[in-house]
């Protein structure tokens, strides 16, 4: 039994912080006790078994028993509050990252991953009995660490999934063909384990893979089964495979809530044993749905806690203040994982940055702050935390331009964002004012400083003919156009996101991209995702192509081998980029500085942590 101190557990998130050897660093600890108070469980991200194994170069591992005084000090860090310490054990299997030198490749298969990946060896019983003395080694070293729990990997795409899968296991052995014979090994390796520790493994598992192909809940049903007749202590159920339906593996904004608590409820309905219930859980409403519809024993909790480490104490009552939504962009954590530069996150200033949280100033001061965009709101409510009197002017209403970001399909969560930090100015009473600044004003108020917080405006090119254009005005509903040929000039994140809210008033829409890459600053899922949809409705992209004239309906089109004319082309809307926006700097008085894209052009995580860091240092 796992007894927890509660129900909810932190989930295996990948935070890329290691030193390039598997040894946990300072920021690993800051991370997980900060995150740890409140929890009843914690589990550290996916650990190494062997050092050829890793997902990421700055992974941790659990490959030696020099690893185990690192953990140990950890550990003993977050037991006080009798939070319980999970080791999540995996082996990737085919999964493993191609990019990293000295990583080889195993599996139930020959066959590599066909988004991607390494071709694996099709594993032989040596290598089949090398694997479960692997996971014994390492749940051992977890054990004498002072891990409370151990948690396998058998799903998501990895080693063991590999096995259960139709989609990857092609053996015509033992281990082949029907699916008591793909389980045979899985569960063959979890005996093994089980024999050799005192204390419980939970085994996550994906209840669905969400490929045609793959295993599916009714087979998922039977596994469950026999992992509870050798003995599991709990069932981690999530849905999908990093190799082929990534936005399943990440819970990302695109895929519907709710599909992965459905799998575990009904797993939930055949065993005795309790489930943890998983999958994009960043809301008390989502928490009170799991408690009434199915009755949860656990919930995991991920990318939820990283935009705010105090989630769950706050839904308990037991911290003051508003949770800090989680997007479910993946735009922070898994793109800062997959630039080597660690899990950060869009909405969290305070992760992997070193900052911590605002001190109150010792001097008074007056500061403006111009425009209430994500930056400038930021910078007010860090400046009043402090102590600081902030006046913030706003022409037309706080958001600024990610008012916009959550009008493309499936972007809905975005908003959630802007209505935090709306209700983080009545709370800290920042005094927002609804007028349109100007030098006179501010310099009539003797301010301490003023802070630019003014945004981009579209960097519009000198087309010829160009008379009649349009920006982003179509994203809202009230102005989409219905069944007309429309272009888009700019094929970037704004130009896609344009063109695919065009799909839904049944416009016959063409695309152009001066330069050869196409959606340029679009996070990975979202950006093939939006491409698949662009696809299937036969949007038409041209590349390396340029609008050098407009004539009425006519555009004519430039590229390196010759020209191409468009016709009946009814509206143009250009999405050629941005650039910074700066009224009236020079005649203010006071200090001035500058953030968020009226500084540089950039992404919300940037405006957010640079407002943040500027605030705490004035």
């Amino acid at each position: 039994m796992l007894k927890l101190k509660n129900q909810f557990i932190m989930a295996p998130i990948k935070l890329g912080y290691s030193d390039g050897k598997g040894n946990i660093r300072p920021k690993h600890i800051d991370f997980y006790t900060q995150r740890s108070y409140d929890l009843g469980a914690i589990t550290l991200e996916p650990l190494y078994m062997d050092v050829g194994l890793r997902e990421l170069p700055t992974q941790l591992g659990i490959d030696s028993d020099e690893k185990i005084p690192a953990y140990q000090d950890l550990i003993n860090k977050i037991h006080p509050s009798n939070t319980k310490v999970i080791a999540h054990i995996n082996h990737p299997g085919r999964m493993a990252n191609p990019n990293i030198p000295g990583n080889y490749f195993w599996s139930s298969t020959d066959k590599a991953c066909p988004n991607g990946g390494a071709t694996p060896v099709r594993m032989d019983k040596q290598m089949m009995s090398e694997v479960i003395q692997m996971h014994i080694n390492s749940a051992v070293r977890a054990e004498k660490a002072g891990f409370d729990i151990v948690e396998i990997q058998f799903g998501h795409g990895y080693l063991m999934a590999q096995f259960l899968s139709p989609e990857t296991n092609d053996r015509e052995d033992e281990y082949g063909g029907s699916f008591e014979n793909r389980m045979r090994y899985p569960l063959e390796l979890f005996k093994a384990v089980k024999a050799k520790l005192n204390i419980p493994i939970i085994a996550r598992i994906s209840g669905d893979e969400m490929i045609p192909n793959g295993f599916h809940l009714p087979e998922m049903l039977t596994f469950a089964k026999e992992l509870e007749k050798e003995g599991v202590a709990a069932l981690h159920v999530t849905a999908g495979s990093a190799c082929s339906t990534p936005p399943w593996f990440f819970q990302h904004m695109f895929i519907p809530k709710g599909k992965t608590w459905e799998f575990a409820s009904k797993i939930k309905e055949v065993i005795n044993v309790p489930i943890i219930f998983v999958g994009r859980i960043n809301s008390p409403k989502d928490i009170d749905s799991l408690k009434e519809k199915y009755d949860a024993h656990y919930m995991a909790l991920g990318r939820a806690l990283v935009a705010d480490p105090d989630f769950v104490g706050k839904y308990l009552n037991q911290k003051t203040g508003q949770i800090r939504p989680c997007l479910a962009c993946s735009e922070g954590c898994l793109g800062g994982v997959k630039q080597g530069k660690g899990l950060g996150c869009v909405v969290n200033p305070l992760v992997n940055t070193g900052y911590k949280k605002p001190e109150m100033a010792t001097v008074f001061k007056n500061f403006a702050v111009i425009g209430a965009g994500l930056a400038g709101m930021q910078a007010a409510i860090t400046l009043k935390e402090r102590g600081y009197k902030v006046n913030l002017y706003e022409k037309d209403q706080p958001g600024g331009q990610f008012n916009l970001a959550f009008l493309p399909p499936k972007k809905e969560s975005l908003k959630e964002i802007v209505d935090y930090y709306k209700q983080e100015l009545k709370t800290q009473g920042v005094n927002l004012i609804l007028e349109e600044a100007n030098a006179e004003i501010l310099n009539s108020n003797n301010y301490d400083g003023v802070i630019m917080a003014t945004g981009a405006v579209p960097a519009i090119p000198p087309i010829k003919g160009l008379k009649e254009y349009y920006w982003t005005e179509f994203l809202n509903d009230d102005q989409l156009p219905k069944n007309e040929k429309v272009l888009v000039v700019g094929g970037g994140l704004i130009g896609l996101e344009v063109a695919s809210k065009l799909i839904e008033g049944n416009n016959e829409i063409i695309v152009v991209e001066m330069l050869e890459e196409i959606a340029r600053g679009m996070e990975m899922i979202e950006k093939a995702m939006t491409l698949k949809r662009l696809q299937e409705n036969k949007v038409k992209i041209y590349l390396k192509h340029q609008v050098v004239n407009i004539d009425n309906d006519k555009v004519l089109l430039k590229f390196d081998d010759g020209e191409l004319m468009l016709d009946g082309i009814r509206k143009i809307i250009m999405t050629t980029g941005m650039k910074s926006f700066l009224p009236f700097k020079d005649e203010l008085s006071a200090s001035v500085y500058t953030i968020g894209d009226a500084k540089q052009v950039g992404k919300a995580q940037e405006a957010i942590r640079e407002a943040y860091e500027l605030a705490l240092n004035l």
